[in-house]
């Protein structure tokens, strides 16, 4: 039998996006860091649940030059169920975070992380009904 056991993505700012996931529930599980092979993993998974997602974070180089990241849409993305997709929405944009796809629906928008992954959000059950400032919020930007 195959288990599911994380998804990973590189970072370049661990801070940064540990407290993005902080915002969705997820808490870190573990944390690995290799001094000779420059890199740190940082593992996250929402509280009672077995699947994580894994940060890498390459270490800048020896002349301080750090790694850049493009495209990371092309990644596709990562999925949560939400309690409640408009609250869930509320923390986010109040953190200061685009919410790209709105969820004009009652079901389901999209934001990115700090390094540009797309994270979809699904309403849990039942979608809710259609709810301003949500349902006339236009996108922004791609997701």
């Amino acid at each position: 039998m195959t288990q599911f056991l994380h998804t990973m993505i590189r970072v370049t700012d661990p801070d940064a996006t540990v407290a993005f996931f902080n915002l969705l529930g997820l808490e870190e599980t573990r944390r690995f860091s290799s001094e000779q092979g420059r890199f740190t993993l940082i593992y996250l998974a929402a509280p009672g649940q077995d699947c994580e997602v894994e940060l890498t974070w390459n270490w800048p180089a020896q002349d301080g030059s750090a790694e850049t990241y493009t495209g990371g849409r092309n990644f596709g993305h990562l999925a949560f169920g939400v309690e409640n997709i408009y609250a869930t929405c509320q923390t986010l944009a109040d953190a200061g975070v685009v919410i790209n796809r709105p969820p004009r629906d009652g079901h389901m928008a999209f934001v990115k992380t700090p390094d540009g992954i797309s994270i979809e959000l699904l309403q849990k059950g039942t979608h809710l009904a259609p709810a301003e400032p949500w349902a006339s919020m236009p996108n922004t930007g791609s997701w």
